[in-house]
């Protein structure tokens, strides 16, 4: 994904000899995407990374939806969702559709005993609170808070936590999740204009490969089914890489605003973008600087997609009683804005620190049974007064 890389040994061209100290061959694999006509990587096993030992009892994990079909804004308390100590089933599903499902996780304890692979989703994990490492096959990214850690499809991982005190918001993406186009020139690299450069990306770093051999046990996501499998050879065995797809960390504290005289719409906060959804990223910035300028938000009818806010820290300027860790929903179809005495009190202000993710899907969203039970059922009334 964001521009060629490599680590490690790799040969000198492709599908040729590449052979170990002792004359024997390594074992190369084509990680692609879209069959073979979109990005890939080439990787370089000691052994095959085919060698299934096991496979266990699949079971469910699919979100439990509660409300399909729904029209009134809501809040969900973010905080309220109960720390656990497995990764996994930390992971609470709040707000799906076919393009994509949001959850919240407070995880206690680091990923050790397993391995885990979506196969089905690019994964987009926020880190609000908390320190670690994320662990792959291509080598380690720490990461820390305001990192987007994104995990392509079909990438083998493991977490682990510096500590037990941990909050993420997770976005599990049915399409690739990409820069914005505009922000691109035609061979892929970011332009001049965009908020954020190359510089800014942390890619894999300190490659390790395991030479181990015994039983592996991966845990493999496909379809809202996780499927126990136990492999004969340590995932993290190779010897080098070089290609577009890995794993790769943006910090939302290098994002650089773009501000105007007036007041600016939200795609100039975009960050990612997947089919069916974009993500933005609110920052402390400079408000509009025209004389007549009103820095807070005007009122919005999103006709085609519906707005969720996720609060991270700072001031709103167009809410009251915000919380961190909370996420709000304002569905397409009825108008949203800014809360009562904020739009003419925001006059004169000069600048915010506020920080937020806001996630715009074109698809509405369903509610699931762990959104209800964090639910602040008298938000929608939070306009009156």
């Amino acid at each position: 994904m964001p521009f060629y890389n490599k680590s490690g040994n790799i040969p000198e061209k492709r599908h040729i000899q590449f052979r170990k100290p002792d004359g024997t061959l390594y074992h190369e694999e084509l990680f692609s995407t879209e069959g073979f006509s979109n990005t890939y990587s080439l990787l370089y096993h000691l052994y095959p990374p085919t060698k299934i030992k096991q496979v266990g009892e699949a079971y469910s994990v699919e979100p439990k939806v509660v409300l399909s079909k729904q029209l009134k804004h809501r809040s969900l308390k973010g905080f309220k969702i109960k720390p656990v100590d497995d990764y996994l089933e930390s992971r609470k599903a709040v707000l799906v559709n076919s393009d994509l499902h949001i959850s919240l996780a407070a995880p206690r304890k680091s990923m050790t005993d397993y391995f885990y692979k979506n196969v089905d989703a690019d994964e987009m994990i926020f880190v609000h609170e908390g320190t670690g490492t994320l662990k792959t096959m291509y080598g380690d990214i720490p990461f820390e808070y305001g990192d987007y850690v994104i995990i392509p499809r079909g990438t083998l991982y493991q977490i682990t936590f510096n500590d037990e005190n941990n909050r993420l918001l997770i976005v599990e993406s049915f399409s690739p999740i990409e820069f914005p186009k505009r922000y691109m020139n035609r061979v892929g690299q970011l332009m001049e204009h965009s908020p954020f450069c190359e510089r800014d990306i942390k890619t894999p770093q300190n490659l390790k490969t395991h030479d181990e051999q015994g039983d592996f046990y991966f845990k493999i996501k496909k379809q809202g089914i996780i499927y126990p499998y136990h492999y004969a050879n340590h995932p993290f065995d190779l010897i080098g890489w070089d290609g577009y797809v890995y794993p790769w960390a943006f910090s939302i504290h290098n994002f650089e605003p773009i501000t105007g005289r007036v007041h600016q719409p939200p795609p100039v906060h975009q960050t990612f973008e997947a089919h069916n959804f974009v993500v933005c990223s609110f920052v402390p910035r400079m408000y509009d600087y025209h004389p007549l300028g009103i820095p807070a938000p005007y009122n919005h009818s999103n006709i085609d997609s519906d707005e969720i806010l996720y609060y991270v820290d700072g001031d709103f300027m167009s809410r009251k009683s915000v919380e961190r860790g909370q996420i709000t929903l304002h569905p397409g179809g009825i108008p949203h804005g800014p809360h009562p005495g904020t739009y003419e009190g925001s006059i004169g202000k000069k600048e915010t620190k506020e920080l937020a993710v806001m996630i715009d899907p074109f698809r509405p969203l369903q509610l699931t049974e762990a959104a209800l039970e964090i639910e602040d059922t008298e938000y929608y009334l939070s306009w009156l007064s």
